[in-house]
């Protein structure tokens, strides 16, 4: 298995967005938040899904906070791929915990999570925070 490092990228804003990760190899918890409208989404998310596939053979349990406020549709296809990668491991007996925090008022974001949880058989909880 090769060694697999911390992810640590921040929020970049110019023409498109990329989210602020950040993926620890000693606790499990992964964080995706900010806003996610990429070029080459492909570019970004491969690197995460590589890490989580990696990390998921630790054994270890996985806490994966999404904080993103807003996602286009190739972005949410790669976050779907994690989510199915999560809930497989699940399903082998792996601990997964996976959190999605959002603005209390965001109805649509509400409903896209439930898609979601639908679509791949693991529960995420939502977390609820005021819009400030």
């Amino acid at each position: 298995m090769p060694e697999i490092k911390n992810i640590y990228i921040p929020e970049i804003r110019n023409i498109y967005v990329s989210p602020k990760v950040d993926f620890n190899i000693d606790t499990g918890v992964c964080v995706i938040s900010g806003e996610s409208f990429l070029e080459e989404t492909n570019k970004f998310y491969e690197p995460l899904v590589s890490w989580v596939r990696e990390y998921i053979k630790t054994g270890k349990s996985i806490t994966f906070n999404i904080k993103l406020t807003y996602f286009n549709t190739s972005s949410s296809k790669w976050l779907l791929r994690i989510l199915y990668i999560l809930s497989e491991y699940e399903k082998q007996g792996g601990q997964v915990e996976v959190n999605w925090f959002i603005f209390r008022d965001d109805i649509d974001l509400t409903e896209d999570i439930k898609d979601f949880m639908e679509d791949v058989g693991i529960k995420i909880n939502i977390k609820y925070y005021d819009n400030e």
